[in-house]
């Protein structure tokens, strides 16, 4: 027997540590890391010591005796990645030295931020003795993307967040300021007053833009709303999205765009056992969507989807998943183990030439495709499309290309899903060509200096790449320069105590929400949820923190 990582892998790499024989990879430092699309087992060296598993946090790891019939491919993806990535006899993944900063004065950091990038960085910093942190984001409650941004039916990806429990110790070392906006109800500046160094952390929220005309039309949505009003983000509840149409059409083809093709096509009765915010539930009861075409301007080879996410969208019950490729897809060469998978997962669907089955949903993946106009009166009636072309530069970089073939989508929908990218904080560096916060391993900078106690991590720090769990080894980065900063007194000494931050706080914001307001934020979706529901989440600013706090704490009306 022999342990199997599958879908819900977040590659932050816990399971290494764990390993006794180090058959675990590709590793922190192993070529392919950083863009990996998963970690995989290797069945001839795994002694079945069960240790990867129980250090999961995201339960990805089963027994091959204890695979579902839908994992069972992944027992075949783990050994295959072996064939192109062997590994050398007596190879151990080195853990990383903990870092000490016991002896010195005790070192104070803010992150701003509360999404898993910041988490990882307080779970480091807090691992430390003397260190204490105090965590600010503009929303009431926490968790960032993880919240707002996991499909509702990943339930196991959304475990990651059990792994930011503190214990008694540590919990009294960090302070939560929920509600609370950088940049406008406290500065940079005063930040850096009352503690040695600021960590940000707050993630790529912005949607990358098409610059075609007809994207300001009614129906055309950014994914990033999308995503965020089916997971009740109090900022885009509102958003009430057309879903009267026959057909949508999502420009972009990563996992994002896969999560949302499957919510439109899920049974609602499905989705009713998960999180996902009740107004959605209920626009999606009343969709007549039965058609999803994903569009991409390269070709299968270059999709941006992992191989994971494209088995378990097969795999959905009721809904066709057809290809349309100007290439045929066996004929397309793969210089890796997991592309060539996930081009047999491809080449093994139906054709979209083939006549369709009456009364069926279905997702088309079309590829070398690219939007050129959404076209529309007065809201969204189609979309123009045309056939990409691959072209060489001299620097042989290669580039698709619209070329003069188009024709037009019939669609009420469109969602753009090209990307995310940083914004800008006041009193921050920024650099907005790449939609980041100039930085070099953790440290900011500022033109060609680095600023004293300034430091990034997640998205902000590195562009919107990676899964969740890569959030991990960036943490791991720029913790160790801060902590190597401070021992060597590079860092100035704070010039107020944590007492008169907390009263700035308040004093600017009184309906900030510490931890335990969050924990009876949490405790009301949970007691407002139906049975087998998780929670029923609060959508509104106002229903936040009316839950926040106790005394005057009015739950929902539970669910059927």
């Amino acid at each position: 027997m022999a342990y199997v990582i599958t879908q819900n892998c977040c590659n932050d790499a816990s399971c290494l540590a764990a390993c006794p024989i180090g058959c675990i990879h590709p590793a922190p430092g192993e070529p392919g890391f950083a863009t990996a699309e998963m970690l995989y087992i290797d069945p001839d060296t795994c002694i079945d010591c069960g240790a990867c598993a129980d250090r999961c946090p995201v339960d990805a790891i089963k027994a091959d005796t204890a695979l579902s019939p839908e994992q069972a491919p992944y027992a075949e993806m783990n050994a295959a990645y072996y064939a192109d990535n062997p590994v050398e006899p007596g190879w151990r993944y080195q853990v990383p030295p903990p870092y000490v900063t016991l002896g010195r004065e005790p070192l104070r950091v803010a992150i701003v931020g509360a999404g898993p990038a910041a988490w990882y960085c307080a779970k480091e910093l807090l691992a430390q003795p003397d260190v204490r942190v105090a965590m600010f984001d503009r929303l009431p409650t926490p968790f960032g993307l993880v919240r707002h941004g996991v499909a509702p039916d990943h339930p196991a990806t959304k475990q990651v967040v059990g792994q930011f429990r503190f214990d008694r110790e540590q919990s009294e070392r960090f302070a939560l300021f929920l509600n609370v906006e950088v940049g406008t109800q406290v500065s940079h500046a005063e930040l850096m007053r009352h503690h040695h160094a600021v960590v940000y952390a707050y993630g790529a929220s912005a949607d990358r833009r098409l610059g075609i005309a007809g994207e300001e039309l009614p129906g055309s949505v950014a994914a990033t709303r999308f995503v965020a009003w089916y997971n009740g983000h109090p900022d885009h509840s509102s958003l009430d999205p057309d879903l009267t149409g026959r057909r949508a059409v999502i420009v972009g083809n990563g996992n994002i765009a896969l999560d949302m093709a499957r919510l439109l096509l899920t049974d609602p009765d499905q989705l009713a056992t998960t999180d996902m915010a009740d107004h959605a539930l209920e626009t999606l009861r009343r969709s007549t969507i039965d058609e999803v075409v994903i569009l991409g301007r390269r070709g299968a080879a270059d999709a941006a989807f992992t191989t994971p996410e494209l088995l378990a969208l097969t795999q959905l019950r009721g809904v066709d998943v057809v290809v349309d490729s100007p290439q045929p897809l066996g004929e397309i060469a793969a210089d890796d183990e997991p592309t060539r998978q996930k081009l047999k997962l491809l080449a093994g669907l139906p054709s979209a030439q083939q006549p369709r089955e009456p009364g069926r949903k279905r997702i088309v993946f079309r590829f070398n495709t690219v939007p050129v106009e959404i076209v529309g009166d007065e809201r969204v009636e189609g979309v123009v499309v045309a056939a990409t072309e691959v072209r060489v530069d001299a620097d042989g970089t290669r580039r698709a290309v619209a070329s003069d073939r188009t024709e037009t989508l019939e669609t009420g929908l469109v969602i753009r899903s090209i990307g995310f990218q940083g914004t800008e904080l006041p009193g921050v560096p920024f650099d907005a060509a790449t939609g980041t916060v100039p930085n070099r391993a953790g440290r900011v900078f500022d033109g060609t200096s680095a600023l004293p106690g300034v430091y990034a991590s997640g998205w902000i720090k590195r562009g919107p790449s990676g899964v969740i769990g890569t959030n991990r080894l960036c943490a791991q980065e720029t913790v160790a320069n801060l902590l190597e900063d401070f021992v060597a007194d590079r860092l100035t000494a704070p010039q107020a105590g944590e007492k008169e931050l907390a009263r700035l706080v308040r004093g600017r914001q009184p309906e900030v929400v510490d931890s335990r307001g969050w924990a009876e934020i949490d405790a009301a979706e949970r007691a407002a949820a139906a049975v087998g529901r998780p929670r029923r989440k609060l959508v509104d600013r106002s229903s936040m923190l009316s839950a926040a706090r106790p005394r005057r704490l009015r739950l929902l009306p539970r669910s059927r």
